[in-house]
């Protein structure tokens, strides 16, 4: 994961100042479920609690996502997002997109 870029849900970061307003960062991943992992998946839910393969690829897609937002952000100058949310969509059964978004700004430290 990458810790260089401040990333937040808030529109500000406390302790510093927005410099620059950048516009939209984004990520977008799409996923599909193996067969053997829907088999598996649908197993599990037969006797209820954590589905761990669903969580497994839900996180790793999130995280795909996130980075790719970071990479964006980065490719425009950005240090910082602010604003920053996820979202996702079924694209068709068995087929989900996750776009992780924000606003891409430059800040400085205030002393």
């Amino acid at each position: 994961m990458d810790n260089s870029t401040l990333i937040t849900t808030s529109t500000s970061l406390e302790g510093y100042r927005i410099k620059k307003q950048l516009g939209l960062v984004r990520g977008i991943t799409v996923r599909s479920r193996s067969v053997i992992g829907n088999i598996a998946g649908g197993f599990m839910t037969l006797f209820g609690g954590k589905s761990t393969i669903y969580t497994n690829l839900c996180e790793n897609a999130r995280e795909e996502a996130l980075q790719l937002m970071i990479k964006n952000g980065k490719e425009l100058g950005a240090n910082a997002i602010i604003n920053m949310r996820y979202d996702a969509n079924e694209v068709m059964s068995g087929l989900t997109e996750v776009l992780a978004y924000g606003t891409g700004v430059v800040v400085e430290k205030v002393d």
